[in-house]
């Protein structure tokens, strides 16, 4: 026959032991079935020490806060003060308590359910009727209930991060021992309004690490002797308050770190996305060829083309203000759109009309994009396109030159009141033997390898001394003078549409 493995509770008032089921998994003492002492054991000799107030019937008591010396202190008079009611505390019972609590929270990943058994515990070992968690939330503005035991349950009440007792405790990081809670001020009498609850006395210790608040663990209506928490009582619930303490910063310390791999992950999911968004590069002699460097993860700028089925090939490049995950949100659903619309809408002003009415809908918080849309003809070398706020286009001409093509029209994701009545305006440039490039402004405001602001004219010096080499590696020999030893400041991307000679035709 099996034996039950049992848990002492101690009842010195009526000078027995009532033994309480273990949960599975709790070690076996021997001392579990042992009757309790009537008298406390010999302890050995300590300097006499005075022992602190309990306090009127009416106030609060405070003690020390939770630092090395303190809890040392604290540790000795567990071990040694007899209580005014129940006689000196069981010392294997509270070395025993400590361990399993200790055992239990090394070994869980739930720490609420975790919490919830050690506050029975800690419940059960003090003889309160109930007893609550209370942990700052909401950057500290607010204590929750987040774990409770006893006959009522007020898990999730909140309180202000200063009000009732338990707030007093946290603000003031000192154990508070209450009578009579009815003379105390602080009282916060709207929990037992909302639960039915009636508190009479109330021990609340305060959960901290180093300098840093937590919360506070309160008990509340001692069931034993005179119905009041006592001095020893004290001392047990700060040094099991502690244990806690730790335990929950470790939970919240695995829980950050948790959220932070799966947000790793879910960036690095989006930047796949993203990644999947931009076009494969074409072998020559296809005429169009782009680059992307991100500065993050992810990134706001982004490219395209497409061929249509006359031939031509539509195209475009734009920045979404900000940077991180919003920015590119904004970026897929505006390249997106250009991709869909693109192959139907062969004008570059209607496209970029329709694209500015779709994105201006559910642009937020001010964010817009500016962008180069157009469209190039291989047969002919001409391009069309119109400049929404981006920056201007440059085009490389046989004799050497580069000329500008500035905006022509405000950013996309503006309001269409906004938009000039004359619309998108579009630019009409000849490719012939000539080269048209675009880019954002990350790249004018990056560095050169020794330290120089990139700028327009080293951009420009860049284009004209590549302008002899192969589509394919122009482009990165174009961005070969940046520094990338060091993280970007903003996402750097080029577009380049080479009207060449006849070999570049399609």
């Amino acid at each position: 026959m099996s034996r039950d493995r049992t848990w002492p509770r101690r009842h010195a008032h009526r000078g027995k032991v009532r033994a309480r089921r273990l949960p599975a998994g709790c070690p076996r003492r021997s001392y579990c079935h042992w009757p309790r002492q009537e008298t406390a054991p010999p302890q050995r000799q300590r300097p006499a020490r005075q022992q602190p107030s309990e306090g009127s019937e009416s106030g609060p008591v405070s003690i020390y806060g939770l630092d090395q010396t303190a809890h040392s202190e604290r540790m000795s008079e567990v071990l040694t003060y007899p209580g005014p009611a129940t006689g000196a505390p069981d010392v294997a019972d509270y070395l025993e308590l400590l361990a399993v609590m200790s055992q239990d929270f090394a070994m869980s990943l739930d720490i609420d359910a975790t919490l919830k058994t050690a506050l029975g515990r800690i419940m059960d070992y003090l003889e309160a009727e109930g007893a609550s968690i209370f942990l700052l939330e909401n950057e500290d503005t607010e204590l929750v209930c987040r774990v409770c035991v006893g006959e009522v349950d007020i898990t999730g009440i909140r309180l202000g991060a200063g009000d009732g007792i338990v707030g007093r405790a946290v603000k003031e990081n000192t154990s508070q021992m209450v009578r009579d809670v009815r003379h105390d001020p602080n009282f916060a009498s709207s929990v037992d309004e909302q639960s039915g609850f009636i508190t009479r006395s109330l021990l609340c210790a305060p959960l901290r690490v180093k300098e840093q608040p937590m919360g506070a663990i309160e008990l509340v209506n001692k069931t034993t002797g005179d119905g009041l928490f006592n001095n020893t009582d004290r001392y047990v619930l700060q040094a099991l308050a502690a244990s806690a303490s730790l335990a929950i910063k470790n939970a919240q310390m695995a829980a950050d770190l948790l959220r932070q791999e799966r947000l790793r992950r879910e960036v690095e999911l989006a930047s796949e996305i993203q990644r999947g968004l931009l076009p494969v590069p074409r072998p020559a002699p296809f005429p169009v060829a782009g680059l992307n460097l991100p500065a993050r993860e992810v990134s706001g700028d982004f490219y395209d083309f497409i061929e249509l089925p006359d031939g031509r090939i539509a195209f475009n490049i734009g920045d979404v203000s900000g940077k991180g995950i919003n920015a590119a949100l904004m970026m897929m659903e505006v390249s997106s759109l250009f991709h869909c619309l693109g192959k139907t809408v062969h004008n570059p002003s209607e496209l970029l009309a329709q694209i500015n009415a779709e994105v201006a809908e559910t642009a937020t918080r001010g964010m817009f994009i500016t962008m180069v849309c157009g469209i190039y003809d291989p047969s002919t070398r001409m391009v069309s396109l119109v400049n929404a706020g981006h920056e201007p286009p440059l085009l490389l001409t046989p004799a050497g030159e580069i000329q500008e093509f500035p905006a022509s029209a405000p950013p996309v994701g503006l309001p269409p009141s906004l938009v000039p009545e004359i619309g998108y305006v579009e630019e009409h440039i000849s490719l012939e033997n000539s080269s048209l490039y675009l880019f954002t402004d990350g790249l004018t405001d990056s560095h050169t390898v020794d330290g120089r602001p990139y700028g327009i004219d080293e951009v420009r010096k860049s284009i004209v001394h590549a302008a002899s080499l192969p589509l394919e590696v122009r482009l990165p020999a174009i961005v070969s003078g940046l520094d990338q030893t060091t993280p970007l400041k903003d996402d750097v991307t080029l577009l380049c549409i080479d009207g060449g000679d006849e070999s570049s035709e399609q």
